[in-house]
């Protein structure tokens, strides 16, 4: 542990050491990198920045995150922002760079951050990263709890609704809570882990397999039962009981040229007919289309 330390410490010392870079001379291993993809412009170009990704990593440090892995996923953001930077465009390569290492360190922690996973849309982003600071100020200024009206003021503030403050809220303060934690029963001194206690709703897999299967039998059958019915009988049957939007009388008489009443009559002895030969073909398993 010792050691590891150790390495860490030499590592913050020489990049604190490394020159800081003339804004010609950073043009110019900026070109180098871009045009011939020259390795040692990019290590100068990047040791000189890598006080800037420590710096940054460290207003993260408070998320409880490692500080080396920080650093680590800002260097990631810096290399990023070194193979993207465009020279010409006369930009200083740290007001460029600023972003994508903050970007990086910042899209870390939400992903390490919790095992529940947050939004990913800008605004909760904003969300997650400004709440205390928020929170905060408004206790200071005079609120005295977190109330529906705190909650309110910060919505506003980021962009987002209450709800989703309150969640944000809610999830900041208290840690994950292991589904192996144990949970003791009031009533004994058993105890039982919570994962015990979630309920899966969803069919067992041979279930969900004799279901998919019987639906396949009964959509055969029925097709095969079809074939009894003529055109017309059939085109009304299926636009009145089959299709995904089903159609009026009415429609169907315009349609078809003739009366709703008549529609209706059609219906119901194709209705029939399908009923008698489902019972001849299949008389087992009629009751399963009733």
């Amino acid at each position: 542990m010792g050691e590891i330390s150790g390495v860490r410490r030499k590592f913050v010392r020489a990049a604190m050491n490394a020159p800081f870079l003339e804004r010609e001379e950073e043009r110019l291993l900026a070109v180098r990198w871009k045009d011939d993809r020259d390795e040692g412009a990019l290590h100068q170009l990047t040791s000189a920045h890598m006080r800037l990704v420590i710096a940054i990593a460290a207003r993260f440090r408070h998320y409880g995150l490692p500080m080396a892995d920080l650093v680590q996923e800002g260097h990631v953001g810096l290399l990023e922002a070194a193979a993207r930077f465009e020279p010409e465009r006369e930009v200083r390569f740290s007001t460029y760079a600023t972003w994508w290492i903050r970007a990086s360190v910042q899209d870390y922690i939400l992903r390490n951050w919790s095992i529940v996973r947050g939004g990913t849309s800008s605004a909760q982003k904003s969300l997650f990263f400004n709440l205390r600071r928020l929170r905060a100020k408004l206790t200071r200024s005079g609120e005295e709890r977190i109330s529906y009206e705190v909650h309110e003021k910060i919505a506003k503030a980021i962009g987002v609704s209450r709800a989703d403050v309150a969640l944000m809220d809610a999830r900041l303060s208290g840690p994950d809570t292991s589904l192996n934690a144990p949970v003791m029963d009031a009533d004994s001194s058993n105890s039982a882990e919570r994962v015990e206690f979630l309920v899966d709703g969803s069919p067992l897999p041979d279930e969900s397999v004799s279901n998919v299967i019987d639906t396949e039998r009964r959509v055969l059958w029925l097709k095969q039962a079809l074939e009894v019915l003529n055109e017309r009988e059939l085109r009304i049957l299926r636009a009145r009981r089959l299709d995904e939007e089903q159609v009026t009388l009415e429609f169907l008489g315009n349609r078809l040229g003739i009366s709703k009443e008549r529609v209706r009559q059609i219906e119901n002895r194709a209705l029939e007919k399908l009923k008698r030969a489902l019972e001849e073909r299949y008389p087992h398993a009629y009751g399963t289309f009733v």
